[in-house]
């Protein structure tokens, strides 16, 4: 013979009471995602989360220029004669965003639209004119002289 320790009432209220409690465990376990950056060619895309990023506050120095030497997880194929789109999240885009190549900023002003294209031919030849077949592309959130994200993809050049 057994005996109920709980009346029926009893075990669902406390279960219901463990299944909240499980529940905002697993929330506070949770970070908050960061904004998306999305590169596509023809019909390829690849999207990222920053590599570094602090809910929409400055980067510290150390960070940002550490960061920028993070390699890349993300890559996309691209022929000289394609078009390379970058494309990011609105709030980035609010603030403006630059494109750094391996690790060197490209622009000097930030573009503020959240979308943009630019022929991919100019993502593979250096200062001296040689070809690469690899480049890192990083597309950095700006606020003034601030940094706020870092997103980093790598462009593989196809024959």
């Amino acid at each position: 013979m057994t005996v109920a320790f709980f009346s029926g009432k009893g075990r669902r209220i406390g279960v219901a009471l463990g299944a909240v409690s499980a529940g905002l465990l697993v929330l506070s376990a949770c970070d908050k995602p960061t904004p998306l950056a999305t590169v596509t060619v023809g019909d390829n895309s690849v999207n990222a989360e920053a590599s570094c990023y602090n809910d929409g506050k400055a980067l510290k120095e150390s960070e940002y220029k550490s960061c920028l030497n993070k390699k890349a997880e993300k890559s996309v194929k691209v022929a000289m004669d394609d078009k390379v789109r970058f494309g990011v999240d609105p709030k980035v885009a609010d603030n403006g965003w630059t494109l750094f190549i391996n690790g060197q900023q490209a622009e000097q002003e930030p573009y503020k639209k959240t979308y943009r294209s630019i022929p991919g031919s100019a993502f593979f030849s250096s200062q001296t004119g040689e070809i690469s077949n690899k480049t890192q592309i990083s597309i950095v959130e700006t606020k003034g002289k601030e940094l706020l994200g870092i997103w980093h993809f790598e462009l593989k050049k196809t024959d």
